[in-house]
């Protein structure tokens, strides 16, 4: 969502970078073209004059004037007034003395509350809660469904003793869920709302009349980070007409502007306290300003990737497989091993989600939206193609087995060398960042991007020398008399059944019937070397 403003930013910051000192012409054009960028962002005039002042009031000062790298500086200026702009510090959830603590959605039809209410309970449910939702939204055609059905797929109970669709008093039916939650030991209550189509005095009262019939712990307000400037009037309107705690971002995953998200909370006064990026029910989270802050600025976030990655990787697993790749140089990781990492990475949420948290991410944008996340179930459907024996040893993956493996997983021969090739290279790089050899970091997953990647996010297929060697080869190598070819592809299996020589690639990069009878190629540079640090 923020991607253009990212992008303005970052090209404004470059402008400034390698300068011993920042004139005033400097300041006044690097604080005009963040003002542009934040009003092509869709972010609201006040909000954009508060911000400009504050940073050239502070770039003006003897912090930058004294600074070593007056660019480092001005950005981290930026970074501090976006995060002010966006709440200032992580608000976190007020619970009840005395259970059970009621939070009431409210918001604009279409906002996405109903999917949210989900989320929500969900996210209570992982901390431990036992949640109730409430379908007091009685008004939009088939909202009570829509909840209940949402509710089984987040494993909570819902409390729905009207049919909706018009039938029904929704204040009621709010009051009668707080005291079933009650008598049912429910931790939490969640109250989904009817949306109303603009600012309705009549939805506003009944809005109102629920908010004084449950007395909620949490009042949210939820928002289409979309809408852009109408998210700021219409969060005034809840602000006055019924008045709420915080805020819930949703839909952040849309390609619009994303000032909604930079003005509801220093307009209205409120934090933003939940984003929601996603269809999935685990597409939500706390929000963090500065976390936001740091995206914006393509600085990354690796909180919340680490975070994710906690739960998402089981501890002792982990340490198993270091273990493994420690040991050996690597050697007894194995397919098998590789798909369960892969298949703990897409836990995580979406690979580009997941590489978007990196430092400079913004630089490759263009390869991340090019990228297929189906890449990844090809990628499982060639492992599963294999043989317990080829995944636990893929050096005996010949050529006759890579288009079985081909054939099985619907892919093409190239794809399985490919994807051996790399398992193969990425598996010695793990081994040696494993052992402290790259100075520690986090190992690179074999198939990921960039590390090496996969196709169309930074990694790069094999092509060249091979290939072509592998076709004269193909044409030229192999005697027409039927006995002496023969002679020749059985020595050529034993050739690929010996270990390979240092310096040399094993086999399985391109043997069998793909590649020259001897195995033996030209390495380009990069890899020569690699391969005799090992």
């Amino acid at each position: 969502m923020f991607a253009t403003l990212s992008d303005r930013l970052s090209a404004t910051f470059k402008n400034i970078r390698g300068k011993g000192r920042l004139s005033e012409a400097d300041i006044d054009a690097t604080a005009r073209e963040i003002r542009v960028a934040l009003l092509e962002a869709d972010v609201a005039l006040p909000v954009v004059k508060d911000f400009i002042a504050a940073v050239k009031e502070r770039a003006r000062g003897e912090e930058v004037s004294q600074a070593l790298d007056p660019a480092q500086q001005i950005i981290k200026i930026v970074y501090d007034e976006l995060v002010q702009i966006l709440g200032g510090e992580t608000r976190r959830v007020r619970f009840a003395k005395q259970p059970p603590s009621v939070f009431m959605l409210a918001g604009l039809q279409g906002a996405g509350k109903t999917t949210l209410a989900g989320k929500l309970a969900l996210w209570l449910k992982d901390q431990g809660k036992q949640p109730l939702l409430v379908a007091a939204d009685l008004q939009r055609p088939n909202a009570v469904t829509q909840l209940q059905v949402v509710g089984e797929q987040a494993g909570v109970a819902v409390w729905a003793p009207e049919p909706g669709n018009g039938v029904g008093d929704p204040v009621e039916v709010a009051r009668s869920g707080v005291e079933h939650a009650r008598q049912k030991l429910y931790d939490v209550v969640v109250v989904d709302t009817a949306g109303r189509l603009g600012v309705d005095e009549e939805m506003m009262r009944q809005a109102a009349d629920i908010r004084d019939a449950v007395s909620p712990d949490e009042t949210l307000f939820v928002v289409d980070a979309m809408i852009g400037q109408d998210a700021v009037a219409t969060a005034n309107a809840f602000l006055e007409g019924v008045g709420f705690d915080g805020v819930v971002l949703t839909k952040l995953d849309g390609d619009a502007r994303g000032g909604a998200a930079l003005s509801v909370a220093s307009v209205t006064g409120r934090p933003v306290m939940f984003a929601s990026a996603g269809e999935k029910l685990t597409d939500f989270d706390v929000f963090h300003p500065e976390r936001m802050a740091s995206r914006i600025l393509d600085l990354g976030d690796m909180l919340t990737l680490i975070e994710q990655a906690e739960k998402a990787f089981d501890k002792s697993e982990a340490e198993q497989m270091a273990r493994k790749l420690q040991a050996k140089g690597g050697k007894d990781f194995t397919f098998d091993d590789f798909l369960q990492q892969m298949q703990a990475v897409k836990k995580m949420g979406s690979l580009k989600s997941i590489i978007g948290m990196l430092p400079g991410a913004g630089q490759m944008r263009e390869a991340l939206d090019a990228f297929d996340e189906r890449e990844l179930d090809r990628v499982q459907a060639i492992i599963q193609s294999m043989t317990p024996a080829e995944r636990a040893n893929p050096k005996i993956i010949n050529g006759s087995r890579r288009a079985r493996i081909a054939r099985g997983s619907g892919t093409q021969v190239s794809d399985v060398n490919q994807l051996v090739e790399r398992f193969f290279m990425a598996r010695d790089m793990m081994s040696q960042a494993a052992s402290g050899k790259f100075g520690g970091g986090m190992p690179g997953m074999p198939g990921m991007g960039g590390m090496p990647g996969m196709p169309g996010v930074g990694g790069k297929k094999s092509k060249g020398k091979q290939s072509k060697q592998g076709k004269k080869g193909k044409r030229g190598a192999r005697s027409g008399n039927p006995a002496k070819r023969a002679a020749q592809l059985a020595a050529a299996e034993d050739k690929r059944n010996q270990q390979p020589a240092p310096g040399q690639l094993p086999s399985a990069f391109g043997g069998g019937d793909e590649a020259p009878g001897d195995g033996n190629f030209e390495l380009p540079d990069d890899i020569a070397e690699f391969l005799k640090k090992r």
